[in-house]
């Protein structure tokens, strides 16, 4: 059975955990993966016409520097695993944009690592794995 493997990439070692058990499945299965990396990005609907201006050319030199700095070298480093990969970089919140690049790039499994945070913030805000457990169109593994 091949499939494609969307994986939820921060640069993180938990990220990398994720990345390699992707790889590794995508490999026996003849399966492909997506290296995602979700930039968060809140809509300020109350700026002045020039404040939104540097805040979209922020938002381009954000996606360059993701695009250079962390996806450039992780997927020269995987690409010779015999495992085509791809990458999709894009802003919101983590969760949701997990789920549709999954749906976008018709993934059949969704794959994040996760540290293990652990208090209070973790029980008042939940976490992208709790979300993602929640809302995943595609079965979500949670490589600890």
């Amino acid at each position: 059975m091949s499939g494609k493997f969307v994986v939820g990439y921060d640069g993180s070692e938990a990220a990398r955990r994720a990345l390699d058990f992707a790889i590794e499945k995508a490999s026996a299965q003849g399966g492909s993966v997506v290296i995602a990396h979700v930039l968060e990005w809140s809509p300020y609907s109350f700026l002045t016409p020039t404040e939104l201006e540097e805040r979209h050319k922020r938002r381009k030199e954000e996606l360059d520097r993701a695009e250079t700095a962390l996806m450039a070298p992780v997927v020269k480093e995987v690409s010779g695993k015999g495992v085509e990969v791809d990458t999709a970089i894009r802003y919101g919140k983590i969760a949701e944009v997990l789920c549709d690049i999954a749906r976008d790039t018709g993934a059949s499994q969704l794959v994040i690592g996760r540290e293990g945070e652990s208090g209070l913030a973790a029980r008042v805000f939940g976490s992208v794995a709790g979300a993602l457990v929640q809302i995943s169109p595609v079965p979500c593994t949670i490589v600890p």
